[in-house]
């Protein structure tokens, strides 16, 4: 009954949102997709990490009212992509352009990866060589031996010096 209760109420609370949508009006199924896959792509400036179909924040609000008036124009992807560029900046498309000022978004993890496999190798190298090193040399064992040795004889006697229960 409880579970019954509560996806009644993710349903009720999910109307609204979708609601929104359905009052937008679309020329042709295109200009709506063309749309929702805009607002997917577009990032909210202030929500930093959310993309503005989903932010409710004022400057998200203004730029899905933006992009719709935009789509109804007829104009393109691009061309709407464009227009948020220039007026908020790059940041505002997930998908930063290769820029002298963005370089470092695409070459950083790669300098990453090249920096760790390096400090790999060199490890994996060194160790080889310090074991290679030392291969050729054989400890001696012989003090060891004669210890376990006796250590092995006192342990004997001394089971024997026991009596038997």
């Amino acid at each position: 009954m409880r579970l019954n209760g509560l996806l009644l109420s993710v349903l009720l609370l999910a109307l609204p949102a979708s609601a929104t949508e359905d009052l937008l009006q679309f020329e042709s199924a295109e200009q709506q997709q063309l749309y929702r896959q805009l607002t997917a792509e577009l990032r909210c400036p202030k929500c930093q990490n959310q993309n503005i179909a989903d932010s409710n924040a004022v400057v998200a609000v203004d730029m899905r009212n933006k992009t719709l008036e935009l789509v109804r124009q007829g104009q393109s992807h691009d061309e709407v992509i464009d227009y948020m560029k220039q007026r908020y900046g790059d940041f505002v498309h997930y998908q930063p352009p290769v820029q002298l000022s963005t370089i470092w978004l695409w070459l950083l993890p790669l300098l990453a990866v090249l920096a760790l496999g390096w400090t790999v190798f060199r490890r994996s190298d060194s160790s080889q060589t310090a074991v290679v090193g030392h291969a050729d040399e054989q400890p001696d064992h012989s003090d060891l031996d004669a210890q376990l040795q006796a250590m092995i004889d006192e342990a004997t006697a001394a089971n024997r010096q026991q009596p038997k229960e």
